[in-house]
């Protein structure tokens, strides 16, 4: 009995000595500091060309932002009416509330899964768990990692579409000072509905999370792309007409719901970029400040509701999921590898295995084929119903606008691929780093496993695209000749994105991480993608002007000598090679670097 009275007491006095609430946030904070700092003289020492090229894009982007919002608001105000009319609020209480509610739905599902990553499978997370820390600090810690991460992205893109609205509408000084504090509020609403949904699916559902998430994601796409077909279904006559905008709204109503934080973030930026027009009673500051209000005090509801789930479901969950009993793995080939190795049948068998193996790797990742699923499907079913609106131009105008059209659809198609393939083809080395000895067991050239990976890029990527290109072509009714361009560049696309992606991922390594997002997101991944973009748009112009001054010419829109049909189908045949040749140093190149570099590779 003693021996219990003094256990008690030496535990009520470890409790006493751990540090109060206040000094624990402290602590973390300065941790996260001295973080920030280490990672900060790293980059100056180590990465300044990564750095300055990564901002520089960033800018680039943003100041390209706010040149287009800013034209699409001058014209919108122009030709709509001036900022406080009706028909001027109904068109910005259509636009953003769509535009934040899309916003919304990504911030949800981008910290939902982020504060999973940091969370359950983190080794620095099972560390920290061995130290005295309150559980509940420790969620908020990686929680705060999760706003970071998740809603950058958000300011990127709202932040200049808001600024130019201010300006074009030459909103008062107050609508720019309300705009940190409505974005800050409005980001921290649905960054922490996507961790309370992640704390209590891990802790109700351990075993069948997958099932879960997977039936959620199917659920979202089906509503989606019902939602896009219901939006695409109008009459030829109505088409942006009055009624055609009227049904429009009427279709998007669900947008503009009361409850929604995006629409309460609408009404504050409309109300704010009124002026009173010297009534004592319009006071648009303070309709707004209303609004800044609600959206506040439900930040802090959900602030405190992350803390209370932490404490009590973030232990009982993270032990029910790592000690769940593992499933044996059945030993049986997968009737996608039976189809897959047949389609190989021309390849050598080392060879064909390890595209099996990435394969396999590819369809066992649901954020691979997920995201895959998502933007091809997207894409599909717009170019399943981009013939509706090919009858609303004239007849002297509508094959060369089906064929700017069709080459738009085939530079989007390479733009998505090039975003794919920067983001999971490019890592494909830097994660073998840690395996790398089992496949130097293993009777393999090194060239071999390159060679694999190369095909499995190419491959793998050619059939969707090339279906997707297609059915393009098919439903805008292009000429056979402009169907087989068509295909042809995208094959040299397919070829060529694969190949810079394995050839820097071969030469710039990154075998200390393991994340594939931030491999993906260092200098080897942004200056793949970069010229990835320009060589889309390279091999993409060089056979779409040849084919729009060919199909102008035919109609005496053109003057003759070297702008005539017979010099022209010269100029396609000159661009399509230009294309091959560009579409061979781009594979060759990067390849052979990428060789020369893995056979002197130590790991």
């Amino acid at each position: 009995m003693n021996d219990g009275n003094a256990l008690d007491a030496e535990l009520a006095a470890l409790v006493s000595a751990l540090p109060t609430h206040e000094r624990e946030g402290q602590i973390f904070w300065r941790l996260r500091i001295e973080v920030l700092r280490a990672h900060l003289r790293h980059v100056i020492a180590n990465a300044r060309l990564r750095t300055s090229l990564v901002v520089g894009l960033s800018l680039f982007f943003w100041f390209g932002l706010f040149m287009l919002f800013y034209k699409g608001f001058d014209f919108v105000i122009r030709y709509v009416e001036s900022p406080g009319s009706r028909y001027h609020a109904d068109t910005m209480l259509f636009v953003f509330p769509l535009f934040f509610l899309s916003l919304q739905v990504m911030l949800i599902f981008s910290s939902g899964i982020i504060l999973y990553g940091g969370l359950y499978p983190s080794r620095e997370t099972a560390f920290l768990m061995t130290l005295p820390v309150r559980d509940e600090r420790l969620v908020y810690y990686r929680f705060q990692e999760a706003l970071l991460f998740s809603s950058w992205g958000f300011f990127l893109l709202a932040s200049p579409m808001l600024l130019a609205y201010g300006l074009v509408a030459n909103a008062p000084w107050y609508y720019f000072a309300y705009l940190l504090p409505l974005m800050a509020a409005f980001a921290y609403i649905p960054c922490s509905l996507g961790a309370v949904c992640c704390l209590v699916l891990i802790y109700r559902l351990p075993a069948l999370r997958r099932i879960i998430v997977g039936a959620i994601a199917l659920a979202i796409i089906v509503v989606a792309y019902k939602s896009i077909w219901k939006t695409l279904e109008f009459s030829q006559a109505e088409f942006l007409g009055n009624s055609w905008f009227k049904d429009t709204l009427k279709r998007f109503r669900f947008a503009r719901g009361e409850w929604l934080p995006s629409t309460w973030l609408s009404n504050a930026l409309i109300e704010a970029v009124r002026r009173s027009h010297n009534n004592p009673r319009d006071l648009p500051w303070f309709e707004a400040g209303k609004y800044l209000v609600v959206l506040v005090s439900n930040a802090l509801a959900l602030h405190l509701c992350i803390v209370w789930l932490g404490k009590r479901l973030f232990r009982p969950s993270y032990w029910e999921l790592h000690a769940r009993r593992t499933k044996r793995p059945k030993l049986t080939l997968a009737w996608v590898d039976r189809i897959a190795a047949a389609m190989l049948f021309m390849f050598p068998r080392q060879t064909k295995l390890l595209i099996l193996k990435d394969l396999r790797l590819f369809r066992r990742d649901p954020v691979q084929w997920s995201q895959f699923l998502i933007f091809f499907g997207l894409l599909l079913l717009y170019f399943a119903n981009v013939d509706r609106f090919r009858e609303h131009k004239s007849d002297i105008n509508v094959a060369t606008w089906v064929n700017i059209v069709s080459f738009l659809n085939l530079a989007v198609v390479g733009l998505i691929l090039s975003t794919f393939t920067t983001r999971f083809i490019y890592p494909l080395i830097s994660l073998e780093g840690r395996r790398f000895w089992i496949l130097s067991l293993l009777p393999v050239e090194r060239d071999t496993i390159l060679w694999g990976k190369f095909l499995f890029a190419a491959c793998g990527s050619w059939l969707p695209c090339a279906a997707l290109v297609g059915v393009s072509d098919v439903m805008l009714d292009v000429s056979p000749m402009v169907v087989a361009v068509h295909q042809l560049i995208c094959l040299l696309l397919c070829i060529g994105l694969a190949g810079m992606a394995v050839g820097f991922g071969a030469m710039m390594p990154n075998f200390r991480e393991q994340s594939p997002s931030k491999i993906a997101a260092g200098f080897g991944g942004t200056l793949n993608l970069v010229l990835s973009a320009l060589y889309i748009m390279a091999v993409v112009l060089l056979t779409a002007l040849p084919c729009h001054f060919f199909l102008l010419a035919g109609k005496d829109e053109m003057p003759p000598r070297l702008l005539q049909p017979s010099y022209l189908r010269l100029w396609l045949l000159l661009g399509l090679a230009a294309s091959i040749v560009l579409a061979a140093l781009v594979t060759i190149l990067p390849l052979r670097g990428g060789l020369r570099s893995f056979r002197r590779l130590e790991v």
